[in-house]
């Protein structure tokens, strides 16, 4: 509550009033004079009351009277009115209403009371609130009153001295307070400047009064502790040094603005503060723990630690506010810190010190600025880098250098007596220790020093121990660890307050020397920029920043470095070395930032090697660490060790794996601190990037050896990923580190993704670090199948993929070190890896979104697509199976956008060696199949050729038979794609075309192209067709058979696109080239029998030799060839060189058919035939043609009729084509003169083929080829169509010609092998093909006589002489040479013919003989009369050919052969017969009867007998036959004997006379007996005999006289007969007689009866009557036979005796006389 207030001054003047009425009433009895002067107070306070209105002011001014009695109450010294007197004056003091006077009074009248030793506690209170309620007291009261105070702090008692204390600290600060508000008041008004140098320490009359009250106090507190007598506190009796330096330290501390504003103050502290301290200082510099005092001439004092712990305060306060006045004695006090920190110091002194410097370091602006003050300049104390050594030193002497005098640096005792350490150091961090499962407490340990750590202080504020101990006075006992833990928080302020300053100012700077500098990109980050922009900015005097970071970092680094790496070392807790590791971190990317190389990689490699196992043989680290190593930096004669690490401190082991090493050793241990190292590694590459510069390879280096010792192989995209166990079977990892390894991969990926936002330069120098570490790994897994360090290749192919965006800037070295150094290691799993990496990131490129799209980027298109490319150099198979499956999804997924990358992926495709394998190719293969089914509309038409070559390419690899096959498919898919775009196609190559042609003619050299001056469209189907003709002669079959129908099929469906003259190219340059180098081939070819076609595929016998099978390529080839020309005639024949092209094939089909392989002989007949079968073109367009392509569907159609005006439409609008070349009126069609030529070329290739063909053997070798029947065949079938043109050119000679080549092939005999397949089954008689092949072109040759010129049936002779000799077959095979061949000699012994042993076999001839003899009767019965066929004795010639089969009748191999001879011979005679009796007069026929005469005879009377096995049937009907021939005598011959020769009546008087008597055989059975006899032959035999003796008058007496001698002869022979038998049978007894016996006589018995009827039948006088006599004589011998026991004998003599009953009349009166 406000002491102005109404109310509060109410109660103050009620208050007064009551405090004097008590007074006066306490010391009423006692102290009269009291009493009253406290009654005339209370009248005063009254008065004042009612008089002014402002109270306060009114009681001020009259304070000296208001507080008299008060005053005069304390001087009773009696307790009780003290008390209250000092509270009355407390309530004013407290109202502000004590004036100066009364002030003064008051602090006498509490000197006197202090010195009466009354209310001591009453009166500090008191001066406390004098001092603090208001600023009346100055000078020498204000003095007086501190003076009171400071003697209250010295008496007796406790509570009094702690109070007093209090007080004067408070007193003390009021005293500035005042003159800091004092300064605050006259803020703004203008005092002299003092100038510094003339004021001496008593010239304060500038200074204002509490101004000049504080720097009085300061001044005495200065002598006091310096002991000597103060100025203004006057009355001093005692004073401690302590209590003075702790109130300095106090002031200095709460005040530092008055000295610095201050001139007098200034001075205050420069000459009279600091030499204090250095003064008070000299004990504990000259002081050495354990030096004898014998060594120095007077006792040393020893240091005192309240004092030394104080003054250090007070120096730590001095440096941190007035460092910029006191430079120099800084420098001293910073040396003595130094010093403090030395090993032979107290134990307790050096901790104090080590904290004073803790409070230094975290205060970084103040380090820069010794660095600037002293390190900077010349001739200076390199303070900075001093502080920074000692506490190196100091940390390292710790562990080094234990004092004996101390017991609190503990050396690690054994196990036993203390079992914790050990446990504890043994347990990992963060692990439970194996004891008490108590985490261990952190520690420092090494070489046996085990330190623990202790926690001193929270990060960043150096809160001291020691130092506060103000109570103390006896050193205090340190504990273990303290000094240690200390120096190590030091340490870590110091880096992070240094590296975080830097940072910031650098960030400030940076970014403003990016506003201020348009600097290129590039140049803005080097750091000599950053020093020439900041040196031109900043004024001469003032260092440049960067420069003092540069300074401050040089200063310190070494020191730094070689704490840090001993603490790592030492270091057992996780805690202290993730913190050391940032330290060491944070330094580096300091560093990095400056530009500073080598601490940079210092820091980097300290990292490195704490990240690997102990003395891990690591050439970068060891050779960039050189510079480090066992190199000590001398500190003012201190030595300071950089220790290399050692493998003795306990960690605890998380890993074991293998050492990337190129000998194999034994494995390494990782520890838990190797793995943090490793992820503060990680962690500086990931953050600071883009300053490590050239040290990425140590980082890079060090990851990769870790990532190999953990056993992390890479995966898919360069990801590292934990490896199988089976990987390294040394590596082993608990699972701490298991669950770490993803996240450490996951780091490692991030790492490098984040290179991404690294600048270009800082990009170049990780890929070139990449790059040699993946060299070095190259060179160590040279020789040898260890698995290799793929680290390298893995991150190469990460930091390019996420740097897709400037993929132009790193694409070169990355792809060229990638596919010169590592696709081509011998080493597999690094070239995998290479070719793995190289694909990815062409894929990745190829799919990356660029701000100007690819499509627009030809030449970044290319250079992506490029390297693929060069990946077909590698000869390594799996390398370019990488390739390969890349390009595979290259198209997959970018195939529609490859535009000018055609041509590379295509090379790539089509890269391929026989050498390769064949998954290579399989897989290249898959490509293409890809290419052209999906992407050959989206690729310039220019490629078109490319791809026709690579999928060539594909079909002549000898590797994959299916790929070869398919490729030739796609090559057909190419072709139709060419024919469904080609408009569009040849637009587009037109337009090419015509700029290569420009830029050719500009650089004056011709344009090479294949098939040049073609049209451009063209020349594509000319390539497609001339690598389909390689193809066609490649060594597999299956190529060939499939390349040639690709190819025919091609020209024949696709061929109407070529321009008319391009086709000459196809005829000569593919077709014909083709049919040579096939014909070539073949006729090279090996016979070799090949066994199996690869695998266990069997190969049939046709195709078991190279020979056979390239006979099958020409065949085909052949047939291909003959279908174009036949279906592309008309095209072909308006080229001008038709004739000679057609001879050039004619001569192909000639040696093809004269092949010694059946197979190819036959199909050339059939390549003949076809080409025969072409139409000639018509004249005058009148009549419709139809064409007839063979085999080539779809292609042929028929020709509708045209008109005379318009030109003949063809097939596939070939009229187009051609009006679109020539004009409809210059088609020109060929006439026939020329055709015919064509025609007689055939016929002449005819003859030639058919003559050599049939043309037999001369001598009987082993080995002959003898044509086959098709082939024969299929010969003599082309005849006809050629003699349909050129028959009105054929002559006698041509048919001469002919005929010779149908005899011998006819005369060809077949093989055994193919004999059961040709020859007809015993049951059946047919003609082979080939016969009927010879017959059919006789008839279309005897029709074409027929109907042609009288000239040409001249022919008929020749003709009849052919074709008999054919008949000829039926009884005598044909010879073929000299070739032995077994005959079927007859339909029935045909199945034991099949098994005979001989190698060739005669046909049965015998159909073919027959239908030639059908040929000739026909033929006959048309020319009998002609001419030519009279003069050259035609009919003889047929008789005497029908006489063989005849005269052998049952002889003849078979029986239809003799039937159908003699059923022809009637036939031919019952025309010839006529024609002969006509031309009888010429002598023509002559020569005819006789042998006919003989043909007869040979027949009726054979000499071979009838088969036994002939049935009754049979028999029978054969009789017939004979009988047919006796009647055609009796009415054809004999009835015109007058026109026949006498001779031949004769013979045929002879022979029916013959007939009519012996027709007995004599191996009939006896049932048969009465049948066989021919009974019905001789009597149609006697009949015409008697006819022909009696019925005609007789004209001649020669004719009577031969039937009378053979009636004679015959009744004679019966009479002998008859008389015979009787006679034998009498004889013969019971026995019956032979069987033919009884025959005969029963023969002769029905003669007789027979001769008897004719005689009656006859005229009676053309009987003679002897014949009569002759006949009634035989009744006698009749009646002898009536005795036989016979049955048959008897029933024919009833027979023979019936007809004797017209005898048993009286004769006639007149008997006619024989002889008349």
């Amino acid at each position: 509550m406000s002491t102005t207030t109404p109310e509060a001054i109410k109660k103050l003047l009620e208050n007064l009033q009551s405090d004097l009425r008590a007074l006066s009433l306490e010391c009423k009895k006692k102290f009269p004079p009291v009493k009253e002067a406290a009654e005339s107070g209370i009248v005063k306070i009254k008065t004042i009351a009612a008089r002014n209105t402002d109270v306060l002011a009114a009681l001020k001014e009259n304070s000296s009277e208001v507080v008299q009695p008060f005053l005069m109450g304390c001087g009773t010294k009696e307790q009780k009115i003290t008390h209250l007197c000092l509270a009355a004056i407390q309530r004013l003091m407290s109202h502000e209403v004590v004036s100066e006077a009364a002030a003064e009074n008051i602090i006498n009248m509490l000197w006197q009371l202090m010195e009466n030793g009354l209310e001591e506690l009453k009166l500090l209170q008191t001066v406390l609130v004098l001092l603090t309620t208001n600023t009346v007291v100055h000078d020498e009261a204000l003095s007086k009153a501190i003076v009171l105070c400071f003697r209250l702090h010295f008496t007796k008692d406790n509570i009094t001295n702690n109070t007093a204390a209090a007080t004067v600290r408070q007193v003390v600060t009021v005293v500035f307070e005042r003159m800091v508000a004092e300064d605050e008041r006259y803020k703004g008004v203008e005092h002299p400047v003092v100038v510094p140098g003339n004021s001496n320490r008593r010239s304060v009359s500038t200074l204002k009064p509490c101004a000049k009250d504080a720097y009085m106090l300061f001044q005495d507190l200065c002598q006091l502790v310096n002991a000597d007598a103060p100025y203004w506190l006057v009355g001093m009796t005692e004073m401690t040094r302590t209590f003075g330096l702790e109130l300095l330290e106090s002031v200095l501390n709460n005040f530092p603005q008055v000295f610095l504003q201050h001139q007098e103050f200034s001075f205050l502290l420069k000459e009279r503060v600091c030499p204090l301290v250095i003064k008070l200082f000299s004990p504990n510099i000259k002081f050495r723990q354990g030096s004898g005092t014998t060594a120095s001439p007077a006792p040393v004092e020893k240091p005192y630690f309240p004092i030394c712990m104080r003054l250090l305060r007070v120096v730590s306060v001095l440096i941190k506010h007035f460092y910029s006045l006191l430079v120099t004695e800084c420098e001293i006090f910073l040396s003595l810190l130094v010093k403090f920190l030395d090993g032979d110091k107290p134990q307790w002194l050096r901790a104090v010190a080590v904290e004073s410097i803790h409070r230094l370091c975290v205060q970084p602006q103040l380090l820069r600025c010794f660095c600037q003050s002293y390190d900077m300049k010349p001739h200076s104390t390199k303070v900075f880098r001093d502080i920074v050594n000692a506490l190196g030193s100091f940390i390292q002497s710790l562990f080094i250098v234990p004092n004996q005098g101390n017991t609190s640096a503990v050396i690690n005792p054994s196990a036993t007596s203390n079992p914790g350490a050990p446990v504890a150091a043994q347990t990992g961090p963060g692990m439970m220790g194996v004891t008490g499962g108590v985490t261990p407490q952190p520690a420092f340990e090494y070489r046996g020093t085990w330190i623990p750590i202790l926690s001193v202080t929270v990060q960043g504020s150096a809160k001291a121990t020691y130092l506060e101990m103000l109570d103390k006075v006896e050193p205090p006992s340190i504990p273990e660890g303290y000094a240690m833990s200390v120096a190590f928080t030091c340490l870590l302020d110091l880096v992070r307050g240094i590296t975080t300053m830097i940072e910031e100012e650098l960030g400030q700077d940076e970014s403003a020397s990016v506003m201020d500098i348009k600097a290129s990109p590039l140049q803005k980050e080097t750091p000599e920029n950053l020093q020439l922009q900041s040196e031109s900015d900043k004024k001469e005097q003032e260092p440049v920043p960067r420069i003092v970071w540069e300074e401050m970092v040089n200063a310190c680094w070494c020191g730094l470095l070689a704490a840090l790496s001993l603490l790592l070392d030492a270091s057992t807790d996780e805690t202290a070395t993730e913190n050391i590791l940032k330290a060491e971190m944070t330094m580096a990317a300091v560093c990095g930032r400056l530009g500073l190389v080598t601490p940079r990689d210092a820091f980097i490699t300290a990292i490195c090697k704490g990240s690997l196992p102990p003395h891990y043989a690591l050439t970068v680290l060891n050779s960039s660490s050189g510079v480090l190593s066992n190199k000590s930096y001398s500190i003012q004669g201190q030595t300071v060790q950089i220790i290399s690490p050692t493998s003795e401190s306990h960690q605890q082991v998380v890993a074991v794996g293998q050492p990337l090493a190129i000998q194999p050793q034994g494995t390494v241990m990782l520890t838990a601190k190797n793995i943090q190292c490793m992820r503060t590694l990680l962690n500086l590459a990931h953050c600071h990037g883009a300053v490590l510069g050239t040290s990425w390879q140590l980082v890079l280096a060090t990851l990769q050896h870790l990532v190999w010792i953990l056993g992390l192989k890479p995966g898919s995209g360069g990801a590292l990923k934990p490896g199988r166990a089976v990987e390294g079977p040394s590596t082993v990892l608990t699972t701490a580190v298991m669950t770490d390894l993803p996240v450490i991969s996951n780091i490692l990926s991030r790492l490098f993704e984040s290179s991404q936002y690294l600048d270009d330069v800082s990009l170049h120098h990780l890929i070139n670090a990449l790059c040699s570490l993946s060299m070095e790994a190259m060179d160590m897994a040279y020789g040898n199948n260890k698995e290799p360090s793929l680290f390298a290749v893995a991150k190469l192919l990460e930091t390019g993929l996420v740097n897709m965006h400037r993929i132009e800037i790193l694409w070169r070295p990355l792809t060229g070190h990638l596919l010169e150094k590592v696709c081509q290691h011998p080493n597999s799993r690094m070239r995998e890896w290479g070719a793995e990496a190289m694909t990815s990131l062409i894929k990745a490129g190829l799919a990356f979104k660029y701000e100007q799209p690819l499509s627009q980027n030809q030449r970044l298109h290319l250079l992506l697509l490029n390297p693929l490319k060069e990946l077909s150099n590698i000869t390594h198979t799996d390398i370019r199976q990488k390739q390969l499956e890349c390009v595979l999804q290259i198209l997959q997924s970018q195939g529609d956008s490859l535009g000018p990358g055609w041509p590379l992926v295509l090379g790539v495709i089509g890269a391929i060696r026989n050498d390769q394998g064949e998954a290579l190719i399989r897989t290249a293969f898959q490509c293409l199949q890809l290419v052209v089914t999906d992407f050959l509309p989206t690729m310039p038409c220019t490629c078109l050729q490319i791809v026709v070559d690579v999928a060539g390419s594909f079909g002549l690899q000898n590797q994959e038979l299916n790929i070869s096959l398919t490729s030739i498919g796609l090559l057909w898919n190419i072709s139709d794609y060419f024919y469904q775009r080609g408009e569009a196609i040849e637009k587009e190559l037109n337009r090419e075309e015509a700029i290569l042609q420009k830029q050719a003619e500009e650089k004056g050299v011709p344009l090479n192209r294949p098939f040049h001056p073609a049209p451009p469209f063209d020349c594509l189907w000319l390539c497609l067709y001339a690598k389909l003709g390689e193809l066609c002669i490649d060594p597999r079959p299956a190529v060939r058979k499939s390349a040639g129908q690709t190819l025919f099929s091609t020209v024949a469906a696709h061929g109407t696109l070529l321009q008319h003259l391009t086709w000459h190219t196809v005829v000569w340059k593919v077709l014909f080239h083709l049919l040579d180098r096939v014909r070539e081939s073949t006729s090279t070819a090996d016979k070799e029998k090949i066994e199996t076609g690869g695998g266990n595929i069997l190969i049939h016998h046709s195709r078991d030799t190279a020979e056979k099978q390239w006979a099958e390529t020409w065949v085909l080839t052949l047939a291909g060839v003959a279908r174009i020309f036949n279906s592309r005639r008309y095209l072909l024949q308006s080229l001008g060189d038709f004739t000679k092209a057609w001879d050039v094939l004619l001569d192909h089909i000639h040696s093809a058919a004269l092949s010694k392989n059946n197979e190819v002989s036959l199909a050339a007949l059939k390549s003949f035939q076809e080409i025969l079968q072409i139409v000639t073109p018509v004249k005058e367009f009148e009549k419709p043609e139809t064409f007839s392509a063979i085999g080539v569907p779809g292609v042929t159609a028929p020709v509708t009729p045209t008109g005379p005006g318009r030109p003949l439409p063809r097939i596939d609008s070939l009229g187009e084509r051609l009006g679109k070349y020539t004009g409809p009126e210059q088609i020109t069609v060929t006439d026939e003169i020329e055709d015919s030529s064509l025609w007689w070329a055939a016929w002449n290739t005819w003859y030639k083929i058919g003559s050599e063909s049939t043309k037999p053997p001369a001598s009987c070798e082993k080995i002959i080829f003898i044509p086959s029947q098709p082939f024969l065949t299929a010969l003599i079938q082309i005849f006809p169509a050629v003699y349909q043109h050129i028959k009105t050119g054929f002559s006698m000679d041509d048919l001469k010609k002919l005929g010779a080549i149908l005899h011998g092939s006819v005369s060809v005999p077949i093989s055994s092998d193919a004999s059961p397949f040709i020859l007809p089954s015993y049951t059946e008689a047919v003609l082979t093909s080939l016969q009927e092949a010879v017959l059919t072109s006789l008839d279309g040759l005897q029709k074409a006589i027929c109907v042609g010129p009288e000239n040409m049936q001249i022919m008929y002779p020749a003709l009849f002489d052919l074709v008999l000799g054919f008949v000829e077959f039926s009884c005598k095979p044909p010879q073929y040479g000299k070739l032995e061949t077994k005959h079927v000699a007859n339909a029935r012994f045909n199945q034991i013919q099949l098994f005979a042993p001989a190698e060739w076999v005669a046909l049965n001839y015998v159909p073919f003989a027959e239908k030639s003899l059908e040929f000739v009767v026909d033929l006959y019965q048309k020319t009998a009369c002609h001419k030519a066929v009279v003069n050259e004795r035609v009919l003889q010639k047929i008789i005497q050919t029908l006489r063989i089969p005849l005269s052998l009748k049952y002889a003849c191999p078979s029986e239809s052969t003799w039937k159908l001879a003699i059923s022809s011979l009637l036939k031919v005679l019952s025309i010839g017969l006529p024609v002969a009796r006509q031309h009888a007069a010429s002598g023509k026929f002559d020569t005819m009867w006789p042998e006919l005469a003989n043909t007869f005879e040979d027949f009726l009377f054979t000499k071979s007998p009838a088969p036994d096995n002939l049935s009754i049937q049979e028999f029978q009907k054969n009789e017939s036959v004979d009988v047919e021939v006796v009647q055609l005598i009796s009415t054809e011959i004999l009835p015109y004997a007058n026109f026949i020769p006498k001779e031949f009546v004769g013979q045929i008087m002879s022979m029916l006379n013959k007939g009519s008597i012996h027709s007995q055989s004599s191996s009939f059975t006896e049932a048969e007996i009465d049948i066989r006899m021919r009974e019905e032959f001789s009597k149609v035999c006697f009949e015409t005999l008697l006819q022909f003796s009696f019925s005609n008058k007789v004209t001649t007496p020669q004719e009577g006289y031969i039937s009378r001698m053979a009636l004679s002869v015959l009744l004679r022979r019966s009479q002998d007969v008859l008389h015979h038998y009787v006679e034998d049978e009498r004889l013969s007894g019971k026995c019956p007689l032979p069987r033919q016996r009884v025959t005969e006589i029963t023969f002769v018995l029905k003669a007789v009866s027979t001769l008897i009827d004719s005689l009656k039948k006859t005229q009676p006088e053309n009987v003679d009557a002897s014949t009569w006599a002759h006949v009634i004589a035989l009744y006698p011998t009749l009646v002898e036979c009536i005795t036989c026991s016979s049955s048959e004998v008897c029933s024919a003599l009833k027979e023979a005796l019936v007809p004797f009953k017209d005898f048993m009349h009286p004769p006639v009166p007149r008997v006619q006389n024989g002889d008349s």
